[in-house]
């Protein structure tokens, strides 16, 4: 996993800024029209859209999460419910990804994630702290505010699953050493499961980059939600 870190490294370095300032994605489910007439709902489609999937996860991180550049089916949330599907699970994916979020911006918006969700979270799969290390924020801060929202899930008994990232060479040693721990020392913490690098399978790979060389193809996305989402089963539990 580690040994194309330096390509990692020199890619990140070159174009740290694209990941951090890449726009949101449109969410087109929730685009309406202004002259869009109301149909009427039979008890049948009351009841169809009533009915949640018995296992709700939130993927809540930054543009890795987004879906960025891709089709909207092509982003990881929507691969990876339809990756756990085909196990046989009745499961629902939330995208609550946000391109450019920093750690603070997630711990900001955790809250009004989770509360504004049809039934508390089966599990929260939490991958922020690319974009604080891709402008050399400090460790420390990371730290507290990943660990601040590990505590707020903990609170509110939903389980956590942590996908960590690496900080290439080329950002000093002592920043790599502080930042490269922050996610096992979390999950060994508080208990929760642990994916420990969540490009691992794509970096060192260029044909899985969009051109921009940070953001993964739809191809790179299926890599990544092969690897994952085993780890996510067995998070889930039986």
């Amino acid at each position: 996993m580690l040994k194309n870190l330096f390509l990692y490294g020199f890619t990140l370095g070159f174009l740290q800024l694209l990941i951090a300032c890449g726009p949101a994605p449109v969410d087109e489910t929730a685009t309406t029209t202004d002259k869009q007439q109301p149909v009427a709902a039979t008890s049948n489609d009351q009841t169809a859209e009533a009915k949640e999937p018995d296992i709700l996860i939130v993927a809540f991180g930054d543009s890795l999460y987004a879906g960025y550049g891709l089709d909207q089916k092509e982003g990881f949330a929507p691969e990876l419910q339809a990756a756990l599907t085909a196990t046989g699970k009745d499961v629902r994916v939330h995208n609550a990804g946000v391109s450019g979020d920093t750690t603070a911006a997630g711990l900001r918006r955790l809250d009004f994630v989770i509360d504004s969700l049809p039934k508390k979270p089966d599990l929260v799969i939490l991958g922020l702290g690319g974009n604080d290390m891709l402008r050399g924020l400090k460790p420390a801060d990371t730290r507290a505010n990943l660990e601040a929202m590990v505590k707020k899930l903990d609170e509110r008994d939903i389980p956590v699953m942590l996908t960590g990232m690496l900080a290439p060479p080329n950002l000093g040693a002592a920043f790599s050493d502080e930042f490269n721990v922050i996610y096992p020392a979390l999950a060994r913490k508080y208990g929760v499961a642990l994916y420990p690098f969540f490009m691992d399978g794509v970096v060192g790979h260029p044909d899985l980059f969009l051109p921009d060389g940070i953001h993964p193809t739809a191809e790179g996305i299926d890599i990544i939600v092969g690897k994952i989402a085993p780890q996510v089963v067995e998070t889930l539990g039986e």
